[in-house]
């Protein structure tokens, strides 16, 4: 009956201790910026390349679309000067459907670097990539939870918490 006893209490004790350090976990949080990682992983790839190459010759495009028409309201300046009406009217219908078109162009031009920006940053494959690379380092550091460092929850953090180099990291490591 003693041992039964002593072998009850032991067992209370060991549950109490289990139960104690269950408790005593750690909830281990981890932060990332997706922005940051975003822009490092397509800075480096072929499509990012390639928008920015589109980019720079759009701009190229509508600084010289902005020249002619410049050119073009001078002409209709000089012919107003030279008191040539007739001249003067025909480019200021010109320079007024000139004016409309390059508004058009410039709205359907930006439009389409803005669609082709947001789908290099919306493939499917590069958030599987990147969720799967998150899964294992919060698996293997430990980390319960993994926050973008970019949302309005999150008032402060240690900069010990953030993953982002190691994602980009990973990310770069398995291309």
């Amino acid at each position: 009956m003693r041992n039964m006893k002593k072998l009850s209490a032991f067992c209370l004790f060991l549950a109490a201790f289990l139960a104690r350090a269950g408790a005593q976990q750690l909830t281990r949080f981890a932060v990332v910026d997706l922005d940051k990682v975003t822009v490092a992983f397509f800075k480096e790839s072929k499509a990012y390349r390639d928008y920015e190459d589109q980019k720079v010759r759009v701009q190229r495009d509508l600084e010289q679309k902005a020249k002619n028409f410049t050119a073009l309201k001078q002409s209709q300046y000089d012919a107003q000067n030279r008191g040539n009406t007739e001249e003067a009217l025909r480019l200021r219908n010109e320079v007024i459907r000139q004016q409309e078109y390059l508004q058009e162009y410039e709205r359907t031009v930006r439009a389409e670097l803005e669609y082709q920006r947001t789908q290099l940053t919306q493939t499917d494959a590069f958030w599987q990539q990147v969720n799967n690379e998150i899964r294992y380092i919060a698996e293997s550091e430990g980390y319960t939870m993994v926050l973008d460092s970019k949302t309005q929850g999150i008032i402060w953090y240690s900069a010990s918490v953030d993953i982002t180099q190691k994602l980009i990291e990973n990310l770069r490591s398995k291309r």
